[in-house]
């Protein structure tokens, strides 16, 4: 049995080591928020299901193109926080602050995640980027928009409502149409073939490039660079009028 003072010491630790951490968070939130002043912090948010049964999912393309920017950002980006309902890792690039955000509340829940990330901050709309999955584009494609609906996409369709907006930069990938008479909640939750697992992580690597392109050029000169690179395959496979369209 533990003596008196040993016990003591166990709980000033404990509560010494806590103080710190808020120490350090609420300084990172000061500098955070210095640097959004200057209009340099930007909230770059992924949308998918968080636990290893879903890791590997359609569904969760816009968490794997996350991972693959925090891979980009190297040795320029802190260790995972939880906060705002996800987890975030803080990064710094060509002169921006930048605020990584994978959601924890569940795919339809998103935006309660990220509406609460961007009120704390102040962030203005144009500075939020939103990576997520679309089954109306092919498998390996992506399309980059300055704004635009949800669709039946319901994660997006949190966002919009816990942002109050829908200008605002949004990375879709595609995940291939659903098969006839085939559920579509059983599809985005399945997995994808050894073909198009290879297809789409490289959609993932390329949308991971064109959110740091956004940050850095602007969102207007990276649609024009990656919505034209496969713009010919695109426009034969997406449908005309369609986009944002999943579930």
């Amino acid at each position: 049995m533990p003596r008196f003072w040993e016990v003591l010491k166990a709980k000033y630790q404990k509560e010494r080591a806590l103080a710190l951490q808020k120490a350090a968070d609420d300084a990172c939130d000061k500098d955070l928020m210095d640097m959004n002043a200057s209009s340099r912090l930007w909230l770059i948010a992924g949308l998918g299901n968080f636990g290893p049964e879903y890791a590997e999912t359609r569904h969760n393309c816009g968490f794997r193109a996350l991972d693959r920017v925090a891979e980009l950002l190297n040795d320029n980006i802190g260790a995972p926080r939880h906060r705002f309902k996800g987890v975030v890792r803080e990064a710094e690039y060509d002169g921006n602050k930048l605020l990584l955000l994978w959601p924890y509340t569940y795919m339809n829940s998103s935006g309660e995640s990220i509406g609460e990330a961007m009120r704390w901050y102040g962030i203005d709309e144009s500075h939020l980027i939103v990576i997520y999955d679309d089954s109306d584009l092919a498998a390996g494609m992506i399309r980059i928009r300055a704004k635009g609906s949800a669709g039946t996409h319901n994660g997006m369709k949190s966002v919009l409502i816990n942002t109050e907006t829908d200008v605002f930069p949004r990375v879709r990938i595609g995940i291939g149409r659903k098969p006839e008479f085939y559920d579509m909640i059983d599809f985005v939750l399945g997995k994808f073939s050894p073909e198009e697992k290879e297809l789409v992580s490289d959609a993932e690597k390329r949308a991971a490039e064109a959110v740091l392109s956004i940050v850095s050029k602007g969102c207007e000169r990276t649609m024009s660079v990656f919505n034209s690179a496969r713009k010919e395959k695109q426009n034969r496979e997406e449908p005309e009028g369609a986009g944002d369209n999943t579930t």
